[in-house]
C-alpha cells in the first residue's frame, strides 16, 4: 500500500498563533517540533496498517526558504520519504506512479470560519471565499480535489474540531477525523496534550487505512464542466488575475475560472 501524507502546521495541537508557524517567529522552532511529531504519528499509523511506501509533503508556507520546508528532517520517522520546498499543490509523482490513499495532517479551517483556529484560505488577508461550482471549500478541499483528480481518496483529516467538521461535510462520515484541539477563537484553543494528540492521530491513520477496502470514502473531485469562484478582499489582488486565459473578473472583488474539468480551471487560477 502506497500512502501520501499532506501536512500543514496550523492544525497541530499546541499551535494557535502566527508566531509558531512563521519563519521569523520566536516560537517557530517549537512549532516545527510539534508539527514533525504529529506527522510521525500518522506515519506510524500508516505503517501499522500495512503501508509499504509513505511520502510526506510539507504544505506549510512559513516564508522565504522555509516555505514548504518546516519539517525537522532529523526527527522524521525513517519509514517515510519527504518532499520539501516544492511548489504548493504541485507534487504529483506518487499520483502518477500509484497511490492508494492520502492522509491530511494539521489542516486548518477555511477563511471566515467561526472558531476556526488560524482559519484562512490560501492567503490570510486576500482570499475571502473559494467556491468549486456551488461548494465553498478551503485548503482541505483543494487538496482533496487534487487527490480526486488522480483517483485517490482522502481517508483522514486532523486539525481542530471545526476543521474536522468541514472535512466530514465535504466527504461524509466515512472520513476518519481526528480533532486535536477545540477552537475558542481564531487565535486560541483548548488543546489535547501533544502525547495524547499523537496517539489519536496514530490510531486514526491506522483505522482509516485498514478500512480502505470497505470504500468508506471515495475520491472527490468537482463535477465537470467546472466553475471556480474566488471572492477577494482587495482590488489590488483582483488585478493580478486580469488577462489570464479562462479567468474573468465578474465583479470588482470576484473572479471566476471556467473549464471543462476542475484541474484545468484550477490551473488557470493557481498558476504557481
Amino acid at each position: 500500500m502506497r500512502v501520501l501524507i499532506m501536512s500543514d502546521m496550523e492544525g497541530v495541537s499546541g499551535i494557535c498563533t502566527w508566531d509558531m508557524v512563521d519563519r521569523d517567529g520566536q516560537r517557530y522552532e517549537e512549532g516545527r517540533l510539534l508539527y514533525t511529531e504529529e506527522i510521525n504519528a500518522a506515519v506510524r499509523g500508516a505503517a501499522e496498517a500495512g503501508a509499504t511506501e509513505i511520502h510526506v509533503v510539507d504544505c506549510h508556507g512559513a516564508g522565504d526558504d522555509c516555505s514548504f520546508n518546516s519539517l525537522l528532517a532529523e526527527r522524521l520517522d525513517p519509514r517515510c520519504e519527504y518532499v520539501a520546498h516544492h511548489p504548493w499543490g504541485r507534487y504529483t509523482h506518487m499520483f502518477e506512479t500509484g497511490c492508494d490513499a492520502a492522509l491530511m495532517v494539521g489542516m486548518h479551517a477555511k477563511a471566515g470560519t467561526p472558531l476556526g483556529v488560524m482559519c484562512h484560505t490560501i492567503s490570510t488577508t486576500t482570499w475571502d471565499n473559494l467556491i468549486f461550482n456551488d461548494t465553498s471549500v478551503g485548503e482541505f478541499g483543494i487538496n482533496t480535489a487534487l487527490c480526486g483528480h488522480h483517483g485517490v481518496p482522502v481517508a483522514l483529516i486532523t486539525g481542530d474540531d471545526v476543521t474536522c467538521r468541514e472535512g466530514t461535510e465535504l466527504l461524509g462520515e466515512g472520513l476518519e477525523a481526528v480533532a486535536v484541539k477545540t477552537g475558542l477563537s481564531r487565535f486560541s484553543a483548548r488543546h489535547k496534550p501533544p502525547k495524547v494528540a499523537r496517539d489519536l492521530i496514530q490510531a486514526g491513520a491506522r483505522r482509516a487505512l485498514e478500512n480502505l477496502d470497505k470504500q468508506r470514502v471515495q475520491p472527490w473531485v468537482p463535477a465537470s464542466p467546472c466553475t471556480i469562484t474566488v471572492e477577494l478582499s482587495t482590488v489590488d489582488t483582483a488585478r493580478r488575475f486580469l488577462g489570464r486565459h479562462g479567468v474573468t473578473l465578474v465583479e470588482p472583488l470576484k473572479v471566476q475560472s471556467k473549464a471543462d474539468d476542475w484541474m484545468t480551471a484550477w490551473n488557470q487560477i493557481w498558476d504557481f
